[in-house]
């Protein structure tokens, strides 16, 4: 049975308002780090989901006031008519690729910073800024409310003549006026905007209103709301006054957008949610009480869940986000019948991170997210090879795989050497880790890949020396050879390292990796890579049911992951799990049995007791074969390039983005690699 006749469902068309989505793959709204700095890319970016068959294509936020100015992240902009253009851009590029274009309006009240603007901030009541930045915004009156209303209804028309096809009202995720206006913990009113539901929902009723009013018979216009703030009887629940919204409004939206909020549980991880569809419990009641069509995400990778959904009635549409991210021709994947090829999301949250970081968006599975417009790369799409040459990657990791599976699809004959046992490298050894099991399909997908191809050789348990790599006589060489967790303690606290005793238990995370349980019951795990895996380790050690300490420099436990939206739950569940906290200390020495920590403010020590350390500090680079390579008198190779972390250690994002670009770059010439590093979009001061 073809993906046509088994997910013939999927595939139907869904009216929505005024318009029709030709099928139920619907990209909600998410953010890009393009946005109005970068419109060009931006478009390329939402017309390749078009492309790959999503029906409707969003936008991220688009502000609409001064007075919500999310700088220094580049979201979209409606202020005022200047802005149409650049949102043109986006509504023309998905279009022609025949999906409808949808805008998600936002006014962010104390979500916003106004740093650029310097407008003030507006709440529905006195209330202070949620980041650290000193400031609070003030409760708007009557009339502010007015101008609000004014704004949203004028943002909504010229949404309309940029030729959005949807317009939405965005009340989620903890970070715009209506949803702030909802909640009891923002809105302490006591007018006819504050106290019972009623009054609460009044603001969003009257969006939706005026924006029908103004732009209904052109454009659908939708309701993106959290019925489930996921603090049980603290906030706002989906079979209480999540469902009761619902039902106030029911017939109001021509779509509903339904999720959960805040955005950390919208946009969980699979380390703390691995279930696909984890949301479908919480919107499941929607379409009981509306006859509108609903749309829903929960990281929904699987087609036959998607059809479950379908069938059961929960969702009309396959919303997703990050699964659109991680392979933007997903739905055409799933109509041709080719599942094995999707690149399914590995909830990394490396996307999130580039919001939060204000930079272009990337991901760990799709290295070409964010490169549409910039590189011109596609993700389905390579330039074959120009001549019939062979390639050598040695190095199964991240890298590796991702260089030798686009070199294959360039049409190169390739020869990937594996030393251990197993394909996948820093993949499969994560992968094992408490929490990252999702991950290995980083490796599952290349390698799979691969084994279709018949101009691609895999080999394992095959170490190479640099005499056997010139025996071979393949001119183009990659060594993804990759890193080591260095022994001695050097890392960003230590960069001549620590003080050991040669009789002191000390293990790295490789060790760990590779099966090896540290002896005795008290492991301090010193984590002054201040990433994610000082965490994962400690949470996968005391899984283990040891007893652990956990050490950084770091004022928290892994501020890496604020900007993948997981920091709260790290260090919740390892308190969960008895897990002692030294933070804000610097490891000095170790010895048998003990260890000497330093506070970073004080410079004061203090002696700690254990039996182990995990150092998880800085990586040391592989890169022998290389040396030797490159050594060599009257080498006979055309291509010698390092690749991956054996080049630059980093995030497996990087290892695969990596092995991407230097796949793409064989045969170009160095200096045109240099001039063309990738197009700038850059403002023309001729007619200022």
């Amino acid at each position: 049975m073809s993906g046509a006749d088994q997910y013939s469902v999927l595939f139907e068309p869904v009216q929505i308002g005024p318009v029709m989505a030709k099928n139920r793959f619907y990209q909600v709204p998410h953010c890009n780090g393009l946005g109005h700095l970068r419109p060009q890319a931006e478009a390329a970016m939402r017309a390749m989901k078009a492309e790959g068959g999503w029906a409707v294509v969003s936008t991220q936020e688009a502000e609409i006031h001064p007075t919500s100015d999310l700088s220094p992240y580049s979201e979209n902009r409606i202020w005022d008519e200047r802005d149409i253009p650049a949102l043109r851009l986006i509504t023309n590029a998905v279009k022609d690729k025949g999906s409808l274009a949808a805008i998600q309006l936002a006014h962010n009240g104390h979500h916003a910073q106004n740093h650029l603007s310097r407008a003030p901030l507006l709440a529905p009541s006195e209330i202070a800024l949620e980041t650290a930045y000193p400031k609070q915004a003030r409760a708007m009156d009557k009339s502010d409310i007015r101008e609000f209303r004014k704004w949203h209804r004028a943002a909504a028309r010229r949404s309309r003549e940029a030729g959005f096809d949807i317009v939405y009202i965005y009340a989620g995720h903890h970070m715009t006026l209506p949803h702030h206006f909802l909640l009891p913990q923002f809105n302490d009113r006591s007018d006819e905007y504050g106290g019972s539901l009623e009054n609460r929902v009044r603001l969003t009723r009257e969006l939706l209103e005026e924006t029908k009013e103004e732009v209904g018979e052109d454009c659908a216009v939708a309701l993106r709301f959290a019925v489930d703030e996921m603090l049980g009887a603290d906030g706002m629940q989906a079979q209480e006054e999540g469902r009761a919204v619902v039902e106030l409004l029911s017939e109001l939206p021509d779509l509903w957008d339904v999720n959960v909020a805040d955005w950390s549980n919208d946009s969980a991880t699979t380390r703390f949610e691995p279930r696909d569809g984890f949301q479908s419990s919480y919107v499941e009641f929607v379409k009981q009480v509306t006859s509108k069509p609903v749309v829903g995400v929960g990281r929904l990778t699987s087609p036959d869940l998607m059809v479950s959904l379908v069938k059961k009635g929960i969702l009309d549409f396959i919303g997703a986000a990050r699964p659109s991210i991680a392979d933007p021709f997903l739905p055409n994947k799933i109509k041709e019948g080719r599942i094995e090829e999707v690149r399914e999301c590995i909830g990394c949250n490396i996307c999130v991170s580039s919001d939060s970081l204000g930079v272009p968006i990337r991901c760990t599975q799709n290295p070409t997210m964010g490169e549409e417009w910039r590189r011109k790369w596609h993700p389905e799409i390579i330039e074959s090879r120009g001549k019939e040459d062979t390639a050598l990657v040695v190095g199964s990791g991240p890298a590796g795989l991702e260089c030798a599976m686009q070199l294959a699809r360039r049409g190169y004959e390739v020869t990937l050497a594996e030393a251990k046992l197993e394909l996948g490298g820093r993949v499969l050894q994560e992968s094992g880790l408490a929490g990252l099991s999702a991950w290995k399909r980083v490796a599952d997908h290349r390698i799979y890949d691969l084994q279709q191809r018949g101009n691609a050789q895999l080999f394992t348990d095959s170490r190479l020396t640099a005499q056997e790599v010139v025996e071979l006589e393949t001119p183009n060489v990659f060594l993804a050879t990759g890193a080591t967790w260095r022994r001695d303690g050097r890392g960003k606290s230590a960069f001549r390292g620590v003080s050991m005793d040669s009789a002191s238990l000390v293990f790295t995370p490789d060790d760990i990796m590779s099966g090896v349980v540290p002896e005795g019951g008290r492991i301090m795990v010193y984590d002054d890579d201040q990433g994610y895996l000082g965490g994962v380790l400690a949470d996968h050690l005391a899984q283990a049911g040891q007893e652990v300490i956990f050490v950084s420099p770091a004022s928290m436990v892994s501020p890496f992951t604020e900007l993948t939206l997981e920091q709260t739950k790290v260090q919740r569940s390892l308190l969960e799990k008895g897990v002692r906290l030294a933070l804000s200390q610097a490891l000095s020495s170790v010895a048998p049995n003990q260890a000497i920590l330093r506070c970073v403010y004080t410079g004061r020590e203090q002696t700690f007791e254990c039996d182990s350390v995990v150092l998880v500090t800085q990586r040391a680079r592989e890169t022998t074969l290389y040396d030797e390579l490159r050594g060599l008198a009257d080498s006979p190779l055309t291509k010698l390039e390092l690749i991956g972390d054996a080049a630059n250690p980093g995030l497996i994002a990087d290892a695969v983005y990596a092995g991407h670009m230097a796949a793409r770059n064989l045969e170009r010439d160095a200096g045109d690699i240099e001039r063309e590093f990738f197009r700038r979009e850059i403002v023309s001061l001729e007619n200022v």
